[in-house]
């Protein structure tokens, strides 16, 4: 099994960017498919970004977060981040980065069986 842990959430002011990173032990991440979800208060948990380890490396991405987002890995620190540039108070949330080893979270639906961090909060002020 995997274990997960989040970092580089904080307080920012909209239009900077902030760099979060998920370091995967245990298990080598290269046998899984990655995402990272998001959840704002009173608000359910949505898909933000996920990205295919295992085999093609292919992304994908909610609409809104879509140019201004990117996820990326670096297999020798076993650490996948998501680089978000150009923040807007709405993506106010905390951050969670998961790891699934069917490939359920490449359409974007997040299932509570997937290993999951611990979260990361991240705050957008206008």
């Amino acid at each position: 099994q995997v274990q997960l842990v989040e970092s580089g959430g904080g307080l920012v002011q909209a239009g900077d960017s902030l760099r979060l990173s998920c370091a995967a032990s245990g298990r080598t991440f290269r046998n899984y498919y990655m995402g990272w979800f998001r959840q704002a208060p009173g608000k359910e948990r949505e898909f933000v970004a996920t990205m295919d380890l295992k085999w093609s490396g292919s992304t994908n991405y909610a609409n809104s977060v879509k140019g201004r987002f990117t996820i990326s890995k670096d297999n020798a620190k076993n650490t996948v981040y998501l680089q978000m540039n150009n923040l807007k108070p709405e993506d106010t949330a905390v951050y969670y980065c998961a790891a699934d080893s069917s490939g359920t979270i490449l359409s974007g639906v997040g299932r509570d069986w997937f290993t999951w961090g611990q979260g990361t909060q991240v705050t957008v002020s206008s």
